[in-house]
């Protein structure tokens, strides 16, 4: 029993002692201080100010010449410049590419291919640049702009195209590209061959990017990006590109595009 009251009586001298070295008034500022602090940050929020470290957005792209999609990863320098690194992955679509109608299997389901396609024509592209806020949010339901510039390396990734056909002559069934085969009417048609082939013949051609464009970011709250992109890409290859036969290899490449992109800022 004198143990327990022993402990009791230590346990009220300790906080007697705890309340003596903060008193109240010391408390009082904490609070103040820290109330001050999150009344600043609501208001550079109200005002459009970018009051993060950094974000991770991952985008959805159309170019005027394929699609693609992109990841990025940010780091605010100030609250108007923000360092950027980026990855993208693209198919990129040859202007005259038409898809024609091929067999019918036992579902019904046609089986498509393009005429005259020689090679799937695929990027992986890394780019280093920066995001400059241009105008901020009045208010939790406006739009942020911001201008921004990417450069970078790219690797283009050829994969040579098949189709399924049949020769008329022979009756024979194979897989043959458009590249060589030396008379088209020679053959029946079946359909693409699909994504899995060819790879093992696919081709891997350097080369390097530049883009720019506009960010238009309508999301309610600024720690959520909500975002739309809108931009134009130059790429060139070190070596031509061969997209359709009958059509000469490119090393330059122009595109505009859109993005639509979401992530988060912490």
């Amino acid at each position: 029993m004198k143990k327990l009251l022993l402990l009791f009586v230590g346990f009220v001298c300790t906080t007697l002692s705890w309340a003596q070295s903060n008193p109240p008034s010391q408390k009082k500022d904490k609070k103040a201080e820290k109330k001050e602090k999150v009344n600043a940050m609501v208001k550079m929020e109200e005002e459009g100010q970018l009051i993060f470290n950094k974000h991770s957005i991952f985008g959805i792209k159309l170019n005027t010449d394929g699609y693609g999609f992109s990841y990025e990863k940010g780091k605010f320098l100030t609250p108007k410049k923000t360092r950027i690194l980026q990855f993208e992955f693209n198919e990129k679509k040859h202007p005259k590419e038409d898809k024609d109608a091929g067999s019918v299997d036992i579902f019904g389901n046609v089986n498509q291919f393009v005429y005259g396609k020689a090679n799937n024509f695929y990027q992986i592209k890394g780019g280093y640049g920066q995001q400059y806020l241009i105008g901020g949010k009045s208010n939790k339901n406006g739009v942020s702009v911001s201008a921004l510039w990417l450069g970078g390396l790219s690797l283009g990734i050829l994969k040579p195209y098949y189709v399924d056909v049949i020769n008329i002559n022979t009756e024979e069934r194979s897989r043959k590209t458009f590249t060589e085969i030396e008379d088209l009417d020679e053959y029946v048609y079946l359909g693409a061959s699909g994504f899995t082939v060819g790879w093992g013949e696919a081709k891997v051609i350097p080369g390097a990017h530049l883009k720019t464009a506009l960010r238009f970011d309508y999301g309610r709250f600024n720690e959520v990006v909500s975002a739309i992109e809108a931009g134009v890409n130059l790429e060139y290859y070190a070596k031509g590109v061969l997209q359709m036969v009958d059509n000469k290899e490119k090393n330059l490449f122009f595109n505009a595009y859109v993005s639509v992109l979401f992530g988060k800022r912490k």
